[in-house]
């Protein structure tokens, strides 16, 4: 399907969706422009769209393919395609498949979730069809034991896995307990979250040969947003050629941000697809760009990912940042905040992921400088627990399998708030 005008995407979605036509109700009739459109507000947008009773919509489901999105509260999101619209998709995301390592005659294991309405393995599976090279296709799943994986990679020649980075290094952990590597594995294809540099090395020892990549970046309900960029950081990706628009907004003051580095959320329009229209969407992540034309975004995490503590913000990007490099022999493989409340004061535990059972022993003395180099980083957090305003921050260890993810999509959860909710 190809790329509609903006200006007829506009009219389009006043005419045809009750929720856009009231939201864009105070516009001028000839408004053609991003910059004329209010960003959509989240709430709103999946208030409106509800089954039954849609308001979202323009027109009724008919032929259509239903996503899900993966979240665990809250109303569930659902995310229409028609037929054309999703071809359309993964076509692009194929072609980008190509850009990100994936080379004529590649057997590719597809490790993403499938079941319950979720997108992952539907998705990729459907972009491996589309990919302009010859490829074979292994739909293995997410639930997959990891040892049935590992067999297969070695049973069948396996040259490339895709899935979510906890299932990519469940599979590395099960491949070293073996005491095995997978040298015929070339390409590592992450898709459904960020892949931290914390889980670099475990992936290096089961998958020496294997280049690392993104697989592209999209979402159930946001669809098609960009595709990944050839080079080292893997985080880098740009709008996908006459399909989308990438917007980075400044997160107080929602103006444009235009200067590369600096950071800003990430908003998108979709220029092929009608039946739910996206125009507008903040995606939830917070992106910098990194040349000055503004075509290439190096994604950065959530927009609001953190815990916080009293008059204390911990972000995840840079408290992971802290430890990895205050780590350099790499123990850890993985990383999550834990938010508790005991003794009337909160308090955050540093929950670190580590291979095998138990832990090495030099972990205590690791542990303490660690919580150094985070309270250099941060030196308002041993500041508020001086004064008894909040607990002091500890570390906990705990094997890499027993970090908490999503029991429904496998992505790791990167704050847990535990604290009690009277």
């Amino acid at each position: 399907m190809p790329a509609k005008p903006l200006a007829e995407l506009i009219r389009f979605a006043r005419a045809h969706s009750p929720f856009y036509a009231e939201l864009y109700r105070e516009l001028p009739e000839g408004a053609d422009r991003l910059d004329q459109l209010p960003v959509i507000d989240q709430t709103a947008f999946w208030a409106a769209n509800t089954w039954p009773d849609n308001r979202v919509l323009t027109g009724p489901l008919t032929d259509a393919g239903v996503y899900k999105t993966g979240g665990t509260t809250g109303v569930p999101k659902f995310s229409p395609w028609t037929r054309a619209e999703h071809a359309d998709s993964v076509t692009a995301f194929g072609a980008g498949l190509v850009r990100a390592g994936l080379r004529p005659g590649h057997r590719v294991a597809n490790l993403f979730v499938a079941g319950e309405l979720y997108g992952g393995f539907l998705y990729i599976e459907n972009a491996l069809h589309h990919a302009p090279v010859d490829n074979v296709r292994l739909g293995v799943g997410g639930a997959a034991p990891e040892s049935y994986i590992a067999d297969l990679i070695t049973g069948f020649g396996v040259h490339v896995l895709a899935g979510e980075p906890m299932k990519l290094s469940a599979v590395a952990e099960c491949l070293v307990a073996r005491g095995e590597r997978a040298d015929g594995v070339e390409l590592l294809l992450f898709g459904g979250d960020l892949l931290f540099a914390d889980l670099r090395p475990l992936l290096a020892r089961a998958f020496p040969r294997a280049a690392v990549a993104s697989v592209g970046y999209a979402s159930n309900d946001a669809g098609l947003v960009g595709a990944p960029v050839p080079g080292d950081d893997v985080r880098v990706h740009e709008a996908f050629a006459d399909r989308t628009v990438v917007e980075l907004l400044d997160e107080v003051t929602g103006e444009p941000v235009t200067t590369p580095g600096t950071p800003g959320r990430v908003v998108v329009t979709n220029l092929f697809r009608t039946l739910m229209p996206i125009l507008r969407y903040p995606t939830g992540d917070r992106a910098a760009w990194v040349d000055g034309e503004c075509r290439r975004f190096r994604l950065l995490g959530r927009t609001s990912e953190g815990a916080r503590v009293g008059t204390v913000t911990l972000p995840t990007e840079e408290i992971r940042s802290v430890l990895v490099a205050a780590d350099p022999d790499r123990h850890i493989a993985g990383m999550q905040l834990v938010q508790r409340r005991w003794d009337g004061r909160d308090g955050v535990i540093l929950r670190l992921g580590h291979i095998g059972q138990p832990p090495p022993a030099d972990l205590a003395d690791l542990s303490d400088r660690l919580v150094d180099a985070v309270h250099r980083a941060l030196p308002l957090y041993p500041s508020e627990a001086a004064l008894g305003s909040i607990h002091p921050l500890t570390v906990e260890w705990v094997p890499r399998s027993e970090l908490v993810t999503n029991p429904r999509t496998g992505k790791l959860q990167q704050v847990l708030d535990e604290r009690p909710r009277e």
